[in-house]
């Protein structure tokens, strides 16, 4: 595994290991899905939807009223981590390889990793998958086969954080897309107090 400034490794981590590395503000990443190697990645700048000033377009906020889809937790992760290591339009690479499916597995298995899913019928048609220790919770992907429907998991997500005492939701990066959701960039220092203040206590998300 990569050190601090973000060189290669060879993926050798457990589980255990990748809790301390976001306990500390890491996390690891691949450059594409058929690199077996990861590295560490601790931003400059950090990504987070503070949850009391979450917002939901009003245009999102009509699709959720109508329950377009049907929303479970934590009822489909492996199809949800690999639908979201596919890639999709706009989204050739990916960096989500077998290592990473592997170790965010586990975690699901000891209670750390969790997904949020949007069904038509009995199809998957949109999710995401994060991390959760203490009182944070770390997004890492999503993905969408219908419109809006990674979109309105989000939103339900975000209507659990807040329901089960959480108080960060990390999103890594910003992009315009998360940023109509009143995403922000944060210094890394400031990210490392709001971490330290989220690892106080425990949150349950299931």
């Amino acid at each position: 595994m990569a050190n601090r400034d973000g060189k290669g490794g060879d993926g050798r981590i457990t589980p255990q290991v990748l809790l301390k590395a976001y306990s500390v503000g890491l996390f690891p990443m691949a450059e594409d899905a058929h690199d077996p190697t990861l590295y560490w990645v601790e931003p400059e700048m950090r990504g987070i939807i503070p949850l009391d000033a979450f917002h939901v377009p009003k245009s999102l906020a009509k699709a959720v009223r109508q329950q377009r889809y049907q929303i479970t937790f934590n009822a489909a992760f492996g199809p949800v981590i690999r639908a979201c290591a596919e890639p999709a339009p706009g989204r050739q690479k990916t960096w989500i390889n077998r290592t990473i499916l592997e170790l965010y597995t586990d975690l699901h298995r000891l209670g750390h990793a969790h997904s949020v899913e949007a069904w038509d019928d009995d199809q998957l048609v949109g999710g995401l998958y994060g991390v959760t220790l203490g009182r944070a919770f770390f997004g890492e992907s999503m993905f969408s086969r219908r419109p809006d429907a990674s979109k309105v998991c989000l939103v339900h997500l975000v209507e659990r954080l807040r329901q089960r005492g959480f108080v960060l939701l990390d999103t890594q990066f910003t992009t315009e897309h998360l940023k109509r959701f009143g995403a922000i960039d944060v210094p890394r220092a400031d990210y490392e107090g709001m971490l330290a203040e989220a690892l106080i206590g425990e949150a349950v998300f299931d």
